[in-house]
């Protein structure tokens, strides 16, 4: 079942049940000020308040462009007054399109399915290049220095995450809410034989161990 991103900037974002509708699931979640908190894997849309408690839409609008995950998702911006000048600001910051809010859960699945139709696949990421890795998420490959890194689905999602993510301390408790691994619950436990996997992966591939555990805290890619 083919998986629709959308994120808001408001509570909406936390509170709103998936919807499946013609073979998709449409999955809600907050966005913040650094962007998802988890892995972006097919269409993504967000909605933008043009106020927000801790960055201005519009600068997060040209954050979302700049970053890799989300620089072709399609982003609404959720003006509080038909204002023209409002208007041509958001869409200069990259915003796709504009809508007055408040919004509820009914305005955003109608305006997200009036349009998906007409999205087709410009909204996926075809790959990935950090440095000496890069990844092929069409091919579900990832090569480090060109040597396949022969990893299991589950490691090669981690994979991708971290390298979305490098040098930060991420808890275990992310990793498991990047990956989308919430249902059922998980023991963080878990997670730290998933990194074992990928570091094992990523060594034979003649990539050393670029994961290091932070004690207490979690994990970093270290990537230069």
């Amino acid at each position: 079942m083919d998986v629709i991103n959308i994120f808001l900037t408001n509570e909406l974002g936390e509170t709103l049940e998936d919807f499946v509708h013609d073979q998709r699931r449409f999955t809600f979640d907050r966005l913040g000020a650094d962007g998802p908190r988890r892995l972006v894997e097919g269409p993504t849309w967000a909605f933008i308040d043009w106020v927000m408690d801790d960055l201005a839409g519009l600068e997060l609008c040209r954050r979302l462009r700049a970053d890799p995950r989300t620089g072709e998702a399609h982003i609404t911006m959720v003006l509080e007054e038909d204002d023209a000048e409002d208007r041509r600001r958001a869409l200069k910051a990259g915003a796709d399109d504009y809508v007055v809010g408040p919004l509820d859960r009914t305005a955003v699945l109608d305006r997200v399915l009036a349009l998906q139709a007409r999205a087709g696949s410009r909204y996926a990421t075809s790959s990935l290049e950090l440095g000496v890795l890069s990844i092929d998420l069409a091919a579900l490959q990832a090569r480090w220095r060109g040597e396949p890194i022969d990893l299991r689905p589950n490691e090669f999602r981690l994979l991708r995450f971290f390298a979305e993510n490098p040098n930060q301390v991420l808890s275990r408790e992310d990793l498991i809410n990047g990956l989308g691994k919430r249902e059922p619950p998980i023991d963080e436990r878990t997670v730290d034989v998933w990194i074992g996997r990928l570091r094992r992966s990523i060594k034979a591939a003649g990539g050393g161990n670029p994961l290091r555990t932070v004690r207490s805290m979690g994990y970093v890619f270290d990537m230069p």
